[in-house]
């Protein structure tokens, strides 16, 4: 008996893609950082960075932006032409978020049927989903601050912008850990996302 497709293969494509663009983007990133941080306490290990120096890292982060982006708006467009972002990540209940979150915490949250997502996951899927977008626009308004006056303003000026590029580059090596995490507690997602099913 055939078994059914839970992750299509352009899902699971632009997920592997996703994950070699950030982790290529996040060390240079650190790089780029080691040059001029925003926090003098805060400096990252030359071992855990891309690129060798500042030039280098620059060189490797403008070229994997064009695929974080190209594979984001790929990724972000079939979730919605499909109807999958819908289907898949809402709607989202708070009492249900809470409800999974607590269960999570006291590690009782279940995971039989892969093919549904929990309220938990929902809001961290679509979280990082608004959270790339803020990336990629703090990123543009670091990178291309005079051509993008409005950006730069919204983003407080180039500083803040920084700031804000920098916190969203946080928050996604967090959804990256977590998410790793949950694919060491529950090792068929892992399955899941190179087979399908």
């Amino acid at each position: 008996m055939k078994r059914t497709i839970i992750q299509p293969a352009w899902l699971r494509i632009t997920h592997w893609v996703n994950a070699l663009a950030v982790m290529l983007m996040v060390t240079s990133g650190w790089q780029i950082y080691d040059a001029s941080p925003i926090f003098p306490a805060l400096r990252f290990p030359a071992a855990i960075t891309l690129g060798g120096w500042l030039g280098g890292a620059l060189l490797w982060h403008f070229a994997v932006m064009w695929l974080l982006v190209g594979n984001f708006l790929i990724y972000l467009g079939l979730n919605i032409v499909s109807g999958r972002l819908h289907r898949k990540l809402l709607p989202i209940r708070f009492k249900s978020l809470a409800a999974d979150l607590i269960a999570a915490m006291r590690g009782t949250l279940a995971h039989e049927d892969l093919a549904r997502y929990n309220a938990v996951q929902k809001f961290a899927y679509l979280a990082v989903i608004v959270d790339i977008a803020l990336l990629v626009l703090s990123g543009l308004a670091v990178w291309k601050s005079v051509q993008f006056p409005l950006l730069r303003t919204l983003m407080g000026g180039y500083d803040n912008a920084r700031i804000v590029h920098f916190i969203a580059m946080s928050t996604l090596v967090a959804f990256f850990v977590v998410h790793l995490v949950m694919v060491m507690l529950v090792p068929r997602s892992l399955l899941l996302m190179i087979r399908g099913r």
